[in-house]
């Protein structure tokens, strides 16, 4: 691997050090080989953030044989761990970054973070470097709130919520006031909710000038300002900008929507598909589309997948915000998808088919770090992937914070409100500790022993006394032996909330399963692809990022659906389990594609 400081180290798989390099072609477009990596004929693409997100990109490269170079701001970042080649700067150094593409020469240069320098990326695509992706204008404007704004509400005409720009405290005071209270308040260069504050009133205008300013990816003084729309959900709509291989054209494909909830700006849950009505959901791809279309440059440039936030209120559809690169919500596609995200973002780069299936209904949950110090473990891993068709990410970021994403679990059922419940458990079982050397050989086993057998319930005739509470042998019944855990002591909860579940198969569900329910009328996925959605089971309103979901309608109001069940917000992720279900026959479905 070649080392952070630009000095050249030997490779970690083959001993070789950096190789030549010759300059690529400025042709915008997809290769029409795919070379070997470390050889001169490598396809060579440079990823800027190497983070949880970008080290799934890189992974997604490499199994389609393309060389990476992973750049990022610290070293030992997630996605330099799995690199080719591993490069530590100043992101927002545009001549660093100049100079860095000129030394590896690569093809495609894939910014995966909002802390660019985006004038040099378009020093870059002038001066023929490489290709940006999805273009360097597309970069620009998405980095920059005001840029995409403006984009979306003047250019393209977008529905959005009312809002204005401040350079000043004084400015933003004023803008406050003719938006109107409540409202948001946000830097023009963050994400993530980084630097958000919601204000309420003039007095919270001090606070959330100081938040903005301070805490947004990179320092500055400008702020929007954003009316405040009682929404029922938002959700992440993917959408992938690939070359159809029939046509050789540039064609829109939508995943099925997904769903999150957010805890000060930061999701900690998703799910997929979130279900909408025909009518929301026939806006959403509207708006996705427009705004995925003019990222491009018309031809072949943008291609790749954009991360598009809407907020619905009914069926109106809202455009919030556009990432042109894989989302964080999007972690739960590497569950219920064919294709996670990251693969078709690779995919549609290299100008391969992609495939927007969705295999099953689930969910994500976050792992957050819980300590601040640097080479923590985690414990009771093993525990929490006993809980059904489950599977754990721990990123390998080399410093915890109590509010860092160290990792996310996700989680497939024939449901939402399952897979959600599932997710949520697994990951509260995962607990970070201290770093320290690991001690082979310790099992921990899910149970101290098996559970005592229940009596028969036998049934009681009408009129009859209902007979004590005593064993076969007219003994009190003792309780079977609890789930302790070996380093809990009598009478405290498990110290890492749920118990870890019981091993082994749990009886199916009495009677027949219900039908599955078809796609609503007027579905652009159901029509395009012929395909129905898998059926999400109707359950209480969840409150999305503090806001309470629509109530239930009546089974009258055609193709309105209601939001799934899951576990209530907030940070306690204590959930029971509630039984599992016998899984469907096919869970499958489609999404669209458009020219």
């Amino acid at each position: 691997m070649t080392s952070t400081n630009g000095s050249s180290a030997d490779n970690h798989a083959t001993g070789a050090a950096t190789p030549n390099v010759s300059p690529v072609q400025p042709t915008v477009g997809p290769p029409d080989i795919l070379g070997t990596p470390l050889s001169p004929n490598a396809t060579r693409v440079m990823v800027l953030g190497a983070g949880e997100l970008g080290k799934e990109v890189i992974i997604a490269f490499q199994r389609l044989g393309v060389e990476v170079v992973a750049v990022d701001r610290y070293a030992g970042a997630p996605g330099q761990q799995v690199a080719h080649h591993a490069e530590v700067i100043d992101m927002t150094d545009a001549d660093a970054l100049i100079g860095l593409v000129e030394k590896y020469s690569p093809a495609y240069v894939v910014p995966e973070i909002e802390a660019i320098a985006t004038d040099a990326l378009v020093t870059i695509e002038q001066r023929g470097l490489a290709e940006v992706i999805p273009t360097a204008s597309a970069v620009v404007a998405t980095m920059n709130r005001e840029g995409i704004r403006r984009l979306a509400d003047e250019e393209l005409g977008l529905p959005t919520s009312p809002y204005l720009f401040a350079g000043s405290h004084d400015e933003l005071a004023v803008a406050a006031e003719q938006v109107g209270y409540p409202c948001v308040v946000k830097p023009v260069m963050s994400s993530s909710g980084k630097g958000q504050t919601v204000v309420r009133g003039p007095e919270d205008i001090d606070k959330a000038w100081e938040t903005a300013t301070t805490g947004g990816r990179v320092a500055g003084e400008r702020v929007i300002v954003e009316g405040f729309i009682d929404f029922d959900y938002e959700i992440t709509l993917l959408t992938v900008r690939a070359i159809d291989p029939a046509t050789g054209r540039l064609v829109t494909h939508f995943c099925a929507p997904i769903g999150h909830r957010q805890v000060n700006g930061d999701y900690v849950e998703s799910w997929q598909p979130h279900e909408m009505s025909s009518f929301a959901l026939g806006a959403a791809t509207s708006i996705a589309a427009r705004i995925a279309t003019a990222m491009g440059d018309g031809n072949l440039g943008g291609r790749g997948i954009f991360g598009v936030e809407l907020f619905v209120k009914g069926d109106d559809v809202y455009f919030s915000e556009v990432s042109p690169r894989p989302h964080d919500t999007g972690l739960v596609t590497m569950a219920t998808q064919r294709l996670s995200e990251f693969e078709m973002h690779a995919r549609a780069i290299l100008g391969l088919p992609v495939d927007v299936t969705l295999a099953s209904p689930g969910a994500s949950a976050v792992i957050y770090g819980q300590l601040d110090e640097k080479g923590i473990g985690f414990e009771y891993v093993a525990q929490a992937l006993a809980v059904p068709e489950t599977d754990i990410r721990l990123f390998g970021k080399p410093e915890s914070f109590v509010r860092r994403r160290m990792g996310v679990v996700t989680a497939t059922a024939d449901d939402v409100s399952t897979a959600r419940e599932r997710a949520v458990r697994a990951a509260s079982i995962v607990t970070p500790v201290p770093g320290r050397p690991a001690r082979r050989g310790v099992v921990v086993p899910l149970r101290a022993s098996a559970p005592a057998p229940q009596p028969p319930v036998r049934p009681i005739a009408p009129g009859a006394a209902r007979p004590d509470s005593r064993g076969p042998h007219g003994q009190p019944h003792q309780p079977g032996p609890s789930m302790q855990h070996p380093n809990q002591q009598a009478g405290q909860r498990h110290p890492v909330g749920p118990r870890p579940p019981q091993a082994g198969p749990r009886p199916p569900q009495a009677g027949p399963r219900p039908p599955q329910r078809p796609a609503p009328q007027g579905d652009p996925r159901a029509a395009q692809q012929g395909a129905a959605r898998p059926t999400v089971q109707p359950g209480r309103p969840v409150p999305q990022n503090g806001h309470p979901a629509a109530p239930s309608r009546s089974a009258g109001d055609a193709g309105v659906t209601r939001v799934p069940a899951g576990p209530p917000p907030g940070d306690g992720r204590e959930v029971e389990d509630a039984g599992e279900t016998p899984p469907s026959p096919d869970r499958r479905a489609s999404g669209a594609a458009v020219d």
